[in-house]
């Protein structure tokens, strides 16, 4: 009789092994979907993290050349960790990690960098779950609703991947699916990855990242709601049809200070695969073309309305009106730490005007370490602020990302279009509160005025970038003509 149970034990683990192997080569199964293997390995991520920053640092003197030195390391180290723990764990765990990793002026250097690369390491589902996602969802097979399908994707996110197909009328549109696991693990990664938060604040009681659960708690059913994508995004193209746009980084701040000033309605994930540049095949015009519209801050009228009074003190150097207003929207005394975080300027330049001189080199540097200095302010920061500013805390980040990239960074004109939507938010405002018709045109030419004055201002800057360009080529003129 035991002879038998085990000849049928040893059959059984026979057949299973076989199940396995058949499964997992037909992409029916991944040992990275098990929960014990997301667990175990987010569980053994974090307590090696932990680990190491509590055993590296704790000889050496605080502030020393050598703890500056090692703390660098630490951070690399812990980064590559975590960087190969969302690559691992997929789907929730990457996107967290994007959030992480655009974060430029918030979070250490070591992370920032390492994690960047999250963007363009996203997961890719076969042609098979595609087709099983489309029959769950639509209840049609592909062939029932496309003229052609093309199996290679034209891109993937940590979420979802995107396919061209041509529908049986002719047109060719883009088709979104979302990963098939994505949705079911979701809920289980932020529920463990709050655990392992509230566990890393008992060893280091001034890490303050709660703030980043909570936001992927509220944000990443939003993003997974296809419906509301597409509503945000019929709603975002009639908000912003009247513009036209020539040059790419000049009018994408335009178009942001539009969407976060004048209309509340925020589109939060700029990256630079969400935005692309065409031309158009009528005018010849460069375009930019938005992407994915799964994440959208709205903000509230009084959040909007503060806002817009905090970044015209800075624009104008009104430090009495930054403080007032940055400890409107929760930041305390930790206001000048705010003000860098907005402008990513240090504290001189922001005091001297963040318009008057671009960033430079070695200000960008002193901002980098700052924030490996300031962690623990930075964390306290972000857990008082309204939850409306964290999405435009990195929405800021990512946008300044594109403008470094292409070099626009800081300059004059992108504070003025700024200025130019804060005036019409708040002259709106005021126009919707006035009572009588004398007040409103009051108003309207107060607004008019400030306007023109802005458009002089810009002018000048012009005529002054010109007359010094003038002054180089006719030094580099008089010089050539030298004789040797």
């Amino acid at each position: 009789m035991a002879r038998k149970a085990l000849k049928l034990a040893s059959w059984t683990s026979v057949a299973l092994a076989a199940s396995g192997v058949y499964l997992y080569s037909n992409n029916y199964l991944d040992p990275n979907d098990f929960g014990a293997v997301r667990v175990g390995r987010a569980v053994a991520t974090t307590a090696v993290i932990s680990y190491d920053y509590l055993t590296s640092l704790r000889s050496v003197p605080y502030g020393s050349e050598e703890y500056l030195q090692r703390r660098s390391q630490v951070h690399l180290r812990s980064a590559r960790r975590l960087c190969e723990l969302c690559c691992a764990n997929r789907g929730t765990f990457i996107k967290v990690g994007q959030h992480l990793g655009a974060l430029d002026y918030l979070l250490p250097e070591e992370y920032t960098s390492t994690l960047k690369v999250l963007h363009s390491q996203a997961p890719q589902s076969s042609m098979q779950e595609v087709r099983q996602v489309i029959r769950e969802d639509l209840g049609k097979e592909i062939h029932d609703l496309f003229l052609s399908f093309d199996d290679t994707p034209l891109g993937a996110a940590s979420l979802a991947q995107v396919h061209k197909a041509v529908l049986h009328d002719g047109r060719t549109v883009a088709v979104k699916v979302q990963h098939p696991k994505v949705q079911a693990q979701s809920s289980k990664d932020i529920l463990l990855m709050e655990v392992l938060v509230l566990a890393v604040k008992q060893l280091f009681p001034n890490f303050e990242f709660m703030w980043l659960v909570d936001e992927a708690k509220k944000n990443l059913p939003l993003e997974l709601d296809f419906l509301n994508e597409g509503r945000n995004a019929e709603k975002v193209a009639d908000m912003l049809k009247h513009f036209d746009f020539l040059k790419i980084s000049c009018h994408l701040g335009k178009m942001y200070s539009e969407m976060i000033f004048v209309n509340g309605f925020v589109h939060c994930d700029p990256h630079p695969g969400n935005i692309l540049v065409r031309r158009h095949s009528d005018t010849g015009k460069a375009e930019i073309v938005l992407l994915d519209h799964g994440l959208y801050q709205v903000l509230t009228e009084e959040f909007r309305l503060d806002y817009c009074h905090l970044w015209q003190s800075l624009i104008w150097t009104d430090m009495e009106r930054v403080k007032q207003y940055s400890q409107r929207l929760g930041v305390a005394e930790l206001y000048p730490l705010f003000a860098c975080m907005l402008t990513a300027r240090s504290w001189d330049s922001v005091k001297r005007g963040i318009g008057q001189a671009p960033v430079s080199a070695t200000e960008d540097s002193e901002i980098r370490n700052n924030a490996a200095n300031y962690l623990s302010e930075i964390s306290q920061l972000l857990n008082h602020v309204p939850r409306q500013m964290l999405l435009i805390l990195k929405t800021n980040d990512l946008l300044r990302s594109i403008e470094t990239s292409l070099g626009t960074r800081s300059s004059a004109s992108s504070f003025l279009n700024m200025s130019r939507c804060c005036i019409r938010a708040l002259a709106e405002h005021r126009k919707r509160d006035a009572d009588s018709f004398f007040r409103r045109t009051q108003i309207s030419f107060s607004e008019a005025f400030s306007l023109w004055q802005i458009s002089l201002h810009e002018l000048l800057l012009r005529v002054k970038g010109l007359r010094l360009l003038c002054w180089v080529s006719t030094l580099l003129g008089w010089l050539t003509r030298a004789p040797h």
